[in-house]
């Protein structure tokens, strides 16, 4: 076994767990203190560890880079935030991991965790459920988090690979108990009892089984007794918007993969070429330079192709004198960067594609020098529409009797905002 320090927000306090089919475990109190060291099962889990992958994950680490004291951290915040929201004792959260989708009856897509769950507990196997309930006696944000989680299976494990179990699962998150699945049906009983205010989104279940399974009946018990299920997803999402400086690293660094993977794609450019050959080299150069995944389908597209937003078939011959849109991101360590850029495939501009070029590029500085803090997305959006009329005027491609209202009313008819127009990357923190 390898032994693992483990910064806690919490101190043990022991007390009788508070729903039926648990055994004793402990409460905590909030402290940024070590307290008693975990041990990281010597096997593979369900996902990387410092015990299997010590090139990926430092001691304490739950995800690259995101220590257990992080993640700890966010459950605490959102806990403040349920304070805040709805004053009481008595909560629970819960949320829902993905479940596996399939492409076929036994070939699975690769697994993507829900991002909320993922940000909370940085636990990334399906079919698990996430819990933070308040403790008895005590204010918020004072919780304990609980994971359930799939039980070991070796008949499953051959074929799906290896699970972490309650033992890793609780050593790598460093939540403060861990049960499987099965188990769960207890606390749901409880709630189901008791006056406690259920914070889970009802609307949009990540895990469709999962909540038919367990969470529809609790939710309709509770509006009967006009005690309703409130929803949680937008309190998470708030908390996502303010990166940590941990974050912004592994923000930079998927960007950066990105950029490179860019450049490198550019410089094998020639025409005639097939789009899916850049598709290629650009996905290799992201996952040579250590990217998950891609962030999501890119958009490789020669000549007027590039007019069409989401165009992802990427299988046309992109001909000499063409010029060809690229809009792609990497995943790395659960976050995502998004660039677009255009370049002539030949490597060399026309007249007219290097002016309208230019002009773009002029525009897309101009906005840039005016993201700071204080100036919203609008005033940028707006100075976009203004300096593009004037190029578009300079060109002649514009009347020079055209008005500005005229030109924003063309304008801002943009199906997206100037990021993707003007080629911003954009960091998505729809993975976390």
């Amino acid at each position: 076994m390898v032994w693992l320090p483990v910064q806690r927000l919490i101190q043990p306090v022991r007390v009788k767990c508070n729903f039926s089919g648990c055994k004793f475990c402990f409460f905590r109190k909030l402290s940024i203190q070590p307290i008693q060291q975990k041990k990281i099962p010597n096997r593979y889990l369900g996902q990387p560890s410092p015990f299997t992958h010590p090139h990926l994950l430092k001691p304490g680490e739950v995800t690259p880079g995101l220590s257990q004291v992080e993640y700890a951290l966010r459950r605490h915040k959102l806990m403040a935030q349920i304070q805040q929201e709805l004053h009481g004792t008595n909560h629970t959260v819960i949320l829902l991991s993905n479940p596996t989708y399939y492409m076929s009856n036994d070939i699975p897509y690769t697994f993507h965790q829900d991002t909320n769950f993922l940000y909370l507990c940085g636990f990334q196997e399906p079919d698990s459920i996430l819990v933070l309930q308040s403790v008895p006696g005590r204010s918020l944000p004072y919780h304990k988090a609980l994971l359930f989680v799939p039980k070991r299976d070796p008949s499953r494990e051959l074929w799906d690979g290896p699970r972490s179990g309650t033992d890793g699962a609780m050593a790598l998150t460093g939540v403060d108990e861990a049960y499987t699945m099965e188990e769960f049906r207890h606390l749901v009983s409880k709630l189901k009892d008791d006056s406690s205010t259920v914070w889970y989104d009802v609307a949009k279940p990540a895990h469709p089984q999962l909540h038919s399974d367990y969470l529809l009946h609790l939710a309709e018990v509770k509006a009967k007794y006009n005690n309703r299920v409130r929803a949680v997803r937008h309190l998470v999402q708030n908390l996502r918007l303010i990166k940590s400086a941990t974050e912004i690293e592994r923000m930079k660094f998927a960007a950066k993969i990105t950029s490179q993977a860019f450049i490198e794609t550019m410089f094998t450019s020639k025409a005639p070429v097939d789009e899916t050959f850049l598709y290629a080299k650009f996905e290799f150069e992201c996952r040579a330079r250590g990217a998950d995944i891609l962030a999501y389908p890119p958009v490789v597209a020669g000549g007027n192709r590039s007019n069409t937003l989401h165009y992802v078939k990427n299988n046309q011959l992109i001909k000499d004198g063409e010029m060809v849109l690229l809009d792609g991101g990497c995943e790395y360590s659960c976050y995502v960067s998004d660039i677009t850029r255009t370049w002539p495939i030949n490597g060399r501009f026309t007249s007219p594609q290097a002016e309208l070029y230019q002009a773009i590029l002029e525009v897309q500085k101009s906005c840039l020098r005016l993201c700071s803090s204080g100036v919203s997305l609008e005033n940028i959006y707006n100075l976009m529409l203004t300096l593009i009329g004037q190029k578009l005027k300079e060109l002649g491609i514009l009347k020079d009797s055209t008005t500005e209202g005229q030109v924003f009313k063309v304008l801002g008819f943009f199906p997206y905002l100037f990021s993707l127009l003007f080629f911003l990357a954009k960091n998505n923190n729809s993975k976390q």
